[in-house]
């Protein structure tokens, strides 16, 4: 009977984090450390013509002054390397690092940078995505072809288009022929900042062996070993990755960021280390942001609301380095047809270099992008064949079995349930005769949206679990604590196979030495994946009492009860012994169990990486209710109900506080967040003054809910869901925007102006 597993206990690392004990990046402290700070292109398109740094280097307190000149051919990317460390010969975006200082005060190099000249060749940028895919468009990266890459990168020579995926199923013309109606719209997303608490930040240490330690908040240490040693040529022992806590990521804290420039230094400074933590206006510049879209959706369709065809074709802004672009290019572009039975699809994305910042993974991995475009068409041709928005999806959603529109038979599907559950919570059938217009005079509607996303696979996750001598157990894991509560939900697993406390658990940090390889803290794959790891880890570790328990109680292996933190023979339970007893009795002298686990998910396609159909697929809906003013336009949401299909909930609490804080994200994202830049590629909103995010006040009535399609493969039925909790909630409040004056906008966010500006177009259509 299942006790742990299911139970909303409070998180494990709640008290460490209360009490100010927690170590984030900032806050790692080692003998003798330096500051680096760094200086950065002004110019997004330039040739580096010459660097003076002999000012800086005679500044007292200064230790090491880098350029990108003392790390030639240096490259790092995860999917293409193509971006060095520090400039080399080229800047590509504003913002870049063309050199950077490492002092014994943090004022002192940034006093320094200031005393830095470099001389530089401006080029045309090109800031558009649209027009850089252009065949005259001025080449961002001409060595393109020659950057070393991963097989599923499909460059295009002698253009910006980084890589290129199609995906195929049936035959999309003759299901074109076969519509009754074809619809054909466009819709845009905007440039959005993570906007993580904690800002990016690095510690690098080279020792008198040349081994190099890097302390990061980074939520992938075994990664981040993989691409250090592919850019330094290193080995992997002689790099080691400590991943601290970290303060907010949303996808934004993997890759190489500020470790390259903590890196660059300690290669001069060691065997002091540096330490390099950027501000705010250098994380909006220089660190990672959301792909800027452009969608194209083509669907057919039967008169009584059958879907027959969909045609997407989808644009990624990956900015100036392809970073884990053309990786978001394929897997969102998978899912670009939406949850639906889909007989004839076809999905195409272009991801290209721009002259902007860097793009690369962000909460959702593209998949709220494209929601955003396929639901709000959904909307469109519900409204056109006359059905009511909620019924014309469930009509067409996925269920158990179906094929998807990449050809993918699913399984665990919860998105018609999901559907109803949100419409529920909203009022769905209610909202017929509530009144339109509140007392104040503004205009009440209401949304409703699904999605899905999928995970990478396939990937691995390695577990090892010490059963101490003292009963107590440590976990050493490579999964890193991004906020999401993964060290509870993993600790419940452990504690569910072995019949413990959750309080004997503790977890060891990320550490590349010690701690087995995980894949990546990502794509919501460490609940499935590592506890899937530590499950037989655990079993591991129970299978051992076993065969101790036989040892101790002399008798055969089969005729042993190892349940309850207990061990007893079946015909003798008033003999058991609890487990600290039965290591006493076996090893007086001391002993630690050690249990190991390695999860690696079956593959139909072999084992290459992406290679494979996806694990599992994540659904949700989102319903929400607005309220429009319209002598502002300004849109408030006043509800918005969520309902997310987790598998299996580990533990309930946790999963509705991903949702309400996905919620959040999903309103930022649809109302206010966006990076405006110049033409010139300068970011006219750098800070959290400028650049608008949710507060209290904007965040409404959230109506979260949980919906349990068990998934044969997970940890207790259990699956991923912290990046589908934002991806409907953006069409969601686009259809009550509409619901309520009658306008449909396909640009994000829908800004007070831009809503403005549509009621006074409809308006004066109005009046002829």
């Amino acid at each position: 009977m299942e006790t742990i597993v299911g139970s909303p206990i409070t998180r494990v690392d709640a008290l460490e984090k209360v009490r100010g004990a927690a170590v984030y990046g900032a806050d790692v402290k080692l003998p003798e450390i330096l500051h680096g700070a760094v200086l950065r292109s002004p110019h997004a398109h330039a040739r580096i013509v010459s660097i003076d740094a002999s000012a800086a280097k005679a500044m007292p307190g200064v230790r090491a002054v880098v350029t990108g000149e003392d790390l030639p051919g240096v490259l790092t990317g995860e999917a293409i390397r193509d971006m060095p460390f520090i400039a080399q010969g080229k800047v590509r975006f504003a913002g870049e690092p063309v050199a950077a200082v490492a002092a014994e005060e943090a004022a002192t190099a940034r006093k320094a940078i200031r005393l830095i000249k470099v001389a530089y060749e401006e080029l045309t940028p090109v800031v558009d995505a649209v027009k850089a895919r252009e065949a005259d468009a001025p080449v961002i990266h001409d060595e393109m072809m020659s950057y070393v890459r991963i097989g599923v990168v499909k460059p295009v020579p002698n253009t910006n288009v980084v890589t290129v995926n199609e995906y195929r199923k049936g035959d999309i013309e003759k299901g074109f022929r076969e519509s009754d109606y074809v619809l054909e719209n466009k819709f845009r997303t905007q440039m959005v900042q993570h906007g993580a608490i904690e800002p990016h930040c690095a510690t690098a240490q080279v020792d008198t062996n040349g081994k190099l330690t890097v302390w990061t908040p980074n939520d992938s240490p075994h990664r981040l070993r993989k691409d250090l040693s592919d850019s330094l040529g290193m080995l992997y022992p002689r790099i080691r990755v400590i991943s601290t806590y970290v303060g907010g990521g949303f996808g934004g804290k993997g890759g190489v960021k500020a470790e390259a420039i903590a890196i660059a230094l300690a290669m001069k400074t060691k065997p002091r280390p540096v330490k390099v933590v950027y501000d705010r206006v250098e994380v909006f510049t220089a660190s990672l942001v959301k792909h800027a879209t452009v969608v194209k959706i083509k669907t057919g369709v039967k008169r009584d609301g059958t879907l027959m065809a969909r045609d997407v074709e989808i644009l990624w802004d990956t900015g100036a380095y392809a970073e884990k672009g053309p990786v978001v290019c394929m897997q969102a572009t998978a899912a670009a047809a939406g949850p639906y039975r889909v007989p004839h699809a076809h999905m195409i994305g272009y991801c290209v270099y721009t002259n902007r910042m860097i793009a690369g993974a962000y909460r959702g991995y593209g998949t709220p992008q494209l929601t955003w475009a396929y639901e709000s068409q959904m909307d469109m041709i519900a409204q056109k064949l006359g059905l009511d928005p909620l019924e014309f999806r469930l009509k067409n959603v996925l269920k158990e079995g179906d094929i998807n529109p990449v050809g993918n038979v699913v399984h665990s599907v919860g998105v018609e349930a999901c559907l109803k559950q949100a419409a529920q919570a909203i009022g769905w059938e209610e909202r017929k005769h509530v009144p339109r217009m509140t007392p104040e005079g503004r205009y009440r509607g209401f949304g409703i949206a699904c999605s899905t996303k999928n995970t990478k696979t396939p990937s691995g996750s390695g577990a090892v679990i010490y059963f101490n001598q003292d009963g107590r157990i440590t976990i050493a894991i490579a999964s890193v604590e991004v906020g999401q509560g993964v060290r509870t939900i993993l600790a419940q697993v452990v504690a569910e196979v072995l019949g413990v406390p959750v309080d004997t658990i503790s977890f060891s940090d990320p550490d590349t030495d010690f701690t087995p390889f995980d894949a990546s803290t990502t794509s919501s794959r460490t609940t499935f994946h590592m506890g899937n790891a530590l499950k037989m880890a655990a079993e591991n570790v129970k299978k051992q009492f076993v065969e101790l328990g036989a040892a101790v109680f002399e008798c055969g292996s089969a005729e042993i009860e190892v349940r309850d933190g207990r061990v007893w023979p079946t015909d003798r339970p008033d003999e058991a012994m609890t487990y600290v007893e039965v290591l006493r009795h076996q090893f007086a002298a001391g002993v630690c169990l050690i249990g190991q686990g390695l999860y690696y998910p079956p593959s139909t396609r072999g084992k290459a990486f992406h290679g494979s159909p996806s694990v599992f697929w994540m659904y949700g809906a989102h319903a929400a209710e607005v309220e429009v003013d319209p002598e502002t336009g300004r849109v408030a949401v006043m509800r918005l109900a969520a309902a997310i299909d987790v598998g299996r909930a580990i533990n309930p609490t946790n999963c509705l506080q991903q949702i309400e804080g996905g919620v959040v994200h999903g309103i930022g994202t649809t109302l206010f967040e966006d990076m405006v830049m110049d033409e010139e590629g300068h970011l006219i909103n750098p800070n959290l003054h400028d650049y608008k995010m949710p507060t209290a006040m904007d965040v409404p009535e959230v109506l979260p809910s949980l919906v349990e399609a068990y998934h044969n493969e997970g940890p207790y039925g259990a699956k991923g869901m912290g990046e589908v909790v934002t991806n409907s909630a953006m069409a969601a409040i686009g259809s009550a925007v509409e619901d309520a004056v009658g306008v449909r906008l396909t640009e994000l966010p829908l800004t007070a102006e831009k809503v403005y500006a549509a009621l006074r177009l409809k308006g004066m259509s109005d009046k002829g």
